[in-house]
This record gives structure tokens, sequence and C-alpha cells, in this order.
């Protein structure tokens, strides 16, 4: 492996890119590559273009900078244990199609259907379009897709007691709420 990567050192000292250290041989070559492609296109602008991502020739970010900053770091000691989230989420899915049999049964929308199986929550709204609510047992969230608002991911809020998408805060059974009112013409109370 050395001697393959000593052509690619002495393009490094020609280029004057950082010099890869042991424990990053493979990334550095991959940013090398990198480099050597788009200065290959700078020098012959009429080839034809390829693009390609240090992301696809190394498995772990480079640090170039040594301070970026990462997504939020998740506090593990938050996350529900996987017997309490499916009581919640299971509870909290049956109840909501127990209440939406019930709205079903007071509005009038064509193709209006509820489906439960497989632990995924199906409500047809004929021509408004579909719900539907999954659990997503790894994350322990509840996932969403609405044909108003798109997809949505939540999180059991142990202060609210309440499943609430991290974004803007929102409660599941308010956004349900509001979207099928808005949907359907009709109040409904899934609280």
């Amino acid at each position: 492996m050395a001697s393959k990567l000593l052509p690619l050192r002495r393009l490094l000292r020609l280029s004057k890119l950082p010099p890869p250290s042991s424990a990053n041989n493979y990334c550095s070559c991959s940013y090398l590559l990198n480099f050597l492609i788009t200065r290959h296109i700078s020098d012959n602008p009429h080839r034809p273009f390829y693009s390609f991502s240090s992301k696809g020739f190394c498995s772990r970010p480079l640090d170039h900078d040594g301070g970026s900053q990462g997504p939020a770091a998740i506090d593990y000691r938050s996350l529900l244990q996987e017997d309490e989230f499916h009581r919640l989420a299971d509870s909290t899915i049956h109840d909501l199609q127990e209440k939406l049999e019930e709205y079903g049964d007071s509005v009038q929308v064509e193709g209006f259907d509820i489906d439960y199986g497989n632990d995924v929550l199906t409500l047809k709204l004929g021509d408004l379009g579909t719900y539907v609510l999954n659990k997503q047992t790894p994350n322990r969230q509840i996932w969403m897709s609405s044909p108003v608002s798109g997809p949505s991911r939540f999180d059991w809020d142990h202060d609210a007691h309440a499943w609430v998408y991290r974004r803007n805060k929102a409660n599941l059974a308010d956004v349900l709420e509001r979207e099928l009112e808005q949907l359907c013409g009709e109040p409904i109370n899934l609280s």
C-alpha cells in the first residue's frame, strides 16, 4: 500500500496540499483525486465535466478546519426504552385509529378509509390525499406522511406527554386536528 501511495504523495507535495497522515491515507487520496480532477477540468474547459465528491471515496468526514460543527449530539439518556416506546406508540396509534373511525362517520368525504396493519396506520381521504403513520423503533419515533405538511418525525416529549416534532415543536395530535379540519371541513378532537 505504501508503494502505491508514493506517486500520490509526490503529487500532493507538488500541488501544495497537506500531506496525508498514516491515519487518513485513504481519505487524503480521495482529496487528491478530487483536486486533480478539478484542476484537469479547469485546465481543459472543453473536456466533459465529471464531479467526484470526497464522500464517495471516504467513509468518514475529513476535518479540514478542526473546528467544524456537526449536528447536535443525541442525548441517549432521553431516549425511551424499547418496551416503553412500543407501549406509548401503540397506545397513541390505536387511540388515533379509534378517533379517526368515529370522525369518518361524521364527515362526508368520498373515499374515507382507515387501515391498520403491520404497525402502520393509513388514513385515506380519497382525492384529498393519504396519511400514513408508523413506528420507527430504532429512532423511537412515530413518522407521519401528510398530504398537507409532508413527512414529519415525532419524538416522545416527557414534559408534554405527547409526540412532538423537534423542528417546530408541533404536537402530533394538534397537527392532525388542524390538517383534517382544513381538508374535511369538520373539526376533530384527537387529544
